[in-house]
């Protein structure tokens, strides 16, 4: 299953990505494409960093109350992956990056991962040390 997900990732991610900015690229013009992605990274970065500051007071405040910070981490999670994939040069990363980022979307991703993580942990693969 882990060289699937690898082949993906390293192969068929990057082709489809430059697939689609050939593609833009003959449609809109090769500058509006450049413009379009610089615009992207710098929409991730001020999107990144106002959803990330939201959720670092939202854990200062469950830690000051007592309580263990989990959404928020899983928010963190998805704000780090979102904003990375926006700076990323593409526009299926940037599709992926925006859903991360938004709040209303990122809601799938974090049951989706808070899944994963619990299979994890019952399959043995992440140890909680305490």
């Amino acid at each position: 299953m882990f060289r699937i997900w690898f082949f993906i990732l390293i192969i068929a991610v990057p082709a489809a990505e430059i697939g689609v900015l050939l593609w833009s690229g003959k449609q809109i013009g090769v500058p509006l494409t450049v413009l379009l992605i610089i615009l992207t990274g710098i929409l991730g970065t001020y999107l990144a960093r106002s959803q990330g500051m939201k959720i670092i007071n939202q854990a200062r405040q469950q830690l000051n109350y007592g309580q263990m910070p989990g959404d928020a981490v899983l928010d963190g999670v998805c704000i780090l992956i979102g904003g990375t994939m926006l700076l990323s040069p593409g526009f299926l990363s940037d599709v992926f990056g925006i859903l991360l980022l938004l709040p209303l979307t990122r809601k799938f991703f974090k049951r989706w991962l808070a899944l994963a993580i619990k299979r994890w942990i019952n399959k043995g693969n992440v140890k909680i040390i305490r």
